[in-house]
């Protein structure tokens, strides 16, 4: 089957949870005005640790959020999955939960880097610190990585497939891709893709310390000063559709998923490859039928760290040639933080806008460039400009690597 006959995939709905707002259009307001969301924690003691800032979802109640019982008794980041998937469905407008044989032609595949940790992490600490003879009884279901997704496909009435896919940091944008070619090829028609997130706990913080990857003043993508990266919280799903069925219905179509490329460095667990980086933007590139030139802004992975922003400059550079010095770069993670898995999800929500709004959201806290960090990162402020395609690059520790090319809808 060439590329010209498969079915063209649009997005009709987002939904986004993070730091710096909850909500796309909150979120967005956040992103054009700059604001950041790093900060000191609230949900876990911070007097011991060495880093003292994340980006967390500050105030979050599930029950003033409104969410359904059986998102009140899951974990955090099942929450967060529950609060960004009801706003993808209902800025979609599709009618849900799904009547008895419409549910197997739609997918729910919302991953996530590391699951309920949080709540794995006060078990522990209720049995080894407090002798407690016993965990709560749902421990187990409120872990696990597929618990968010299965929480949706229970809220909607999702009986085609449904699991969650894990890629530490790649994960959002392995399962928007996953759910784009399932409906491309026809294997459904419709179906939410994303990531949530909830890793923010004193364990998972002092096992990042031990990396010595974390930064403990903030979150400075390609800057001389970047000294690492800041955990976050969050999720970002999109609802995908088949663009003759979204068109059918009336749909008010928010962009088109031109490409998907994915790749693996099979070099090493920390330290990227730009064979496999640059790989996966070359595959999503292709799979789009664009070319570099066409590509109006990318969506950097963009951790802030040493080794991470010079392999992606590098791999920018090999991919784009002559015009990557004159295409906008930057990334959003320095205000609302690295929410690992979640990340992609957010990103792509921060691509969409960008595209609807003719505006690039900047790079902030930028001062001076990094030693061969010397593209056009979008430094501290946000600028109007015109956006046909965007591209969002995940970069993923174990070298698992996901980019997407996003379009205008459809005329």
């Amino acid at each position: 089957m060439t590329n010209n006959t498969k079915r063209r995939v649009v997005v009709t709905g987002m939904g986004v949870v993070s730091s710096i707002g909850t909500g796309a259009d909150d979120f967005w307001s956040a992103i054009k005005s700059g604001k950041c969301g790093i900060s000191e924690p609230t949900i876990y003691p911070i007097e011991d640790l060495q880093i003292k800032i994340a980006g967390e979802v500050k105030d979050f109640d599930p029950k003033a959020a409104g969410l359904s019982k059986q998102f009140l008794m899951a974990d955090r980041y099942s929450q967060f999955a529950g609060i960004a998937a009801r706003e993808a469905v209902k800025q979609s407008g599709i009618e849900m939960p799904l009547k008895p044989g419409e549910g197997a032609r739609c997918a729910a595949i919302v991953g996530s880097g590391i699951g309920g940790i949080s709540t794995m992490e006060d078990s522990y600490r209720g049995l080894f610190e407090l002798k407690k003879r016993a965990t709560h009884p749902l421990t187990l279901l409120k872990t696990i990585g597929s618990s968010a997704p299965a929480h949706v496909s229970i809220e909607y009435g999702i009986t085609g497939p449904c699991f969650g896919v894990v890629s530490a940091c790649s994960t959002a944008t392995h399962s928007i891709g996953l759910v784009y070619n399932m409906i491309r090829e026809g294997m459904i028609d419709f179906g939410l893709g994303g990531a949530a997130e909830a890793s923010l706990a004193w364990g998972t913080t002092r096992a990042w310390q031990g990396m010595r990857v974390l930064s403990p003043n903030g979150l400075f993508p390609f800057s001389k000063h970047r000294n690492g990266t800041v955990l976050a919280e969050g999720a970002g799903i999109l609802m995908l559709e088949d663009y003759e069925r979204a068109k059918e219905r009336g749909a008010n179509i928010l962009a088109e998923i031109k490409g998907f490329g994915m790749t693996a460095d099979a070099a090493d667990m920390v330290n990227p490859s730009i064979d496999g980086t640059a790989g996966a933007m070359e595959l999503a590139l292709q799979d789009a039928d664009v070319s570099p030139t066409d590509i109006d802004y990318i969506n950097a992975h963009g951790t802030a760290t040493m080794v991470n922003d010079v392999n992606e400059t590098r791999s920018i550079k090999r991919v784009f040639g002559d015009s990557a010095k004159d295409t906008p770069v930057s990334s959003t993670k320095s205000m609302h933080g690295h929410a690992l898995g979640a990340g992609g999800g957010i990103e792509a929500v921060a691509c969409i806008k960008a595209m609807e709004e003719n505006f690039l959201p900047p790079t902030i806290g930028f001062d001076e460039p990094g030693d061969e960090c010397d593209l056009d990162y979008i430094p501290n402020e946000g600028r109007s400009a015109d956006i046909n395609y965007v591209m969002s690059n995940s970069f993923a520790f174990g070298g698992l690597n996901a980019v997407l090319v996003f379009g205008p809808a459809p005329a």
